[in-house]
């Protein structure tokens, strides 16, 4: 009798043991997770040395930058992983197309170091007007009900209250310890940077405007509000602020440490190769690869040409696109372009301006941008 009853305790402890098991493997995976220490690897192994660019870049100077969404969606650009340039306009793209992770490369240290001020805040927010509220030392609304509303409100909220320096500061402090455990090494001067960049948006609030060093302020690049707002080619606002499920996927993608910042050159020896090397490893594929105007300046310096070789070590298939901007200071005007636009967002299949370059077609930026040249609308 006494071994039967060992028997039956040895048979119900057994399911409680496994699923005491699978629970510490489960948390020590989340822990694993949590130490960063693969995020930090990684964004090492992807970098190259850094260079310069003669602006701040803390903001985008793009008004067009959503004319593209609504073409992404007719083609059906989705999952993968995307590739992208710059500060937060990428988190409208990434928002649509939902890869399964996302790569942010840039010639400048403080992009990425901007991108770690980001990453820091998301983990902190639970919602949209809380991350608003923190990026621009704000207290929190004492009302409910913001993950319904839409952008404007948000940034209406925003305007209309006070900041509060002291919030701010703590709040400053408190993030540049987040950002020093995601185990990126970091010197006195980066964490500076960080608080920076930090503080200008705490002074400006949504005035805040890109700026190009030693040059004045230009009244077409658009302040921050106006970015928030802008709308696609449809007339819908597309800012991923606009919508509670777009922010929540990019912080969900933050805080599993899939949104990598990386300090790279596009027509660099390393880094764009090494994106390539790791997207086949884990086979997957770029859905997107977003560089602004930074083909101009490639152009322009002579480095097109190397820029179109690291295209080729990127992973893709047919329905990859290069989502692009032109700068009607730039002549001619662009086909594409829009009234009261003085940039136009344009997109291309990758295939196609691979081939393009391969047949000697890539000269001139004109032709760069127009050959082939999905139109949007």
């Amino acid at each position: 009798m006494n071994k039967r009853v060992a028997f039956l305790r040895r048979l119900l402890i057994a399911p409680l043991l496994l699923t005491f098991l699978l629970t510490a493997a489960a948390s020590g995976v989340a822990n694993a997770a949590r130490d960063h220490k693969s995020f930090a690897a990684l964004s090492a192994r992807l970098s190259e040395p850094g260079g310069y660019f003669d602006s701040d870049n803390l903001i985008s100077n793009e008004t067009s930058y959503l004319h593209v969404i609504g073409k992404l969606r007719e083609l059906g650009i989705s999952g993968g992983v995307y590739v992208g340039v710059g500060p937060d306009q990428s988190f409208s793209y990434i928002a649509k197309i939902r890869p399964k992770m996302a790569i942010i490369i840039d010639i400048r240290k403080d992009n990425l170091l901007q991108h770690l001020l980001f990453k820091a805040i998301f983990g902190r927010s639970h919602n949209r007007i809380e991350y608003l509220c923190t990026f621009f030392g704000k207290p929190f609304p004492k009302t409910k009900g913001w993950e319904s509303r839409g952008v404007k409100e948000l940034a209406e909220y925003i305007d209309s209250t006070a900041s509060d320096p002291k919030l701010f500061e703590k709040t400053s402090k408190d993030i540049r310890q987040d950002i020093q455990k995601l185990g990126i090494p970091l010197t006195q001067s980066d964490l500076e940077t960080i608080t920076k960049v930090q503080r200008a948006f705490f002074s400006a609030g949504l005035d805040i405007r890109y700026s190009s060093y030693h040059r004045p302020p230009r009244s077409i690049y658009p302040p921050y509000r106006e970015l928030l707002l802008e709308t696609d080619l449809s007339g819908q606002q597309q800012n991923y602020f606009n919508s509670e499920d777009d922010f929540q996927f990019i912080k969900k993608l933050e805080d599993q440490d899939l949104i990598i910042p990386v300090v790279g050159d596009l027509s660099g020896p390393q880094a764009m190769k090494a994106i390539g090397q790791y997207i086949a490893e884990i086979k997957e594929r770029v859905s997107a690869l977003y560089v602004s105007n930074v083909e101009f300046y490639l152009q322009r310096q002579g480095t097109f040409d190397k820029f179109a070789e690291n295209l080729k070590s990127l992973p893709i298939d047919n329905h990859s696109v290069i989502i692009r901007s032109y700068f009607n200071y730039y002549a001619p005007a662009h086909p594409q372009a829009e009234p009261n636009h003085f940039s136009t967002q344009l997109m291309e299949r990758l295939d196609d301006l691979i081939k393009q370059c391969a047949s000697g077609e890539c000269e001139s930026y004109n032709d760069i941008v127009t050959k082939n040249s999905i139109l949007l609308k």
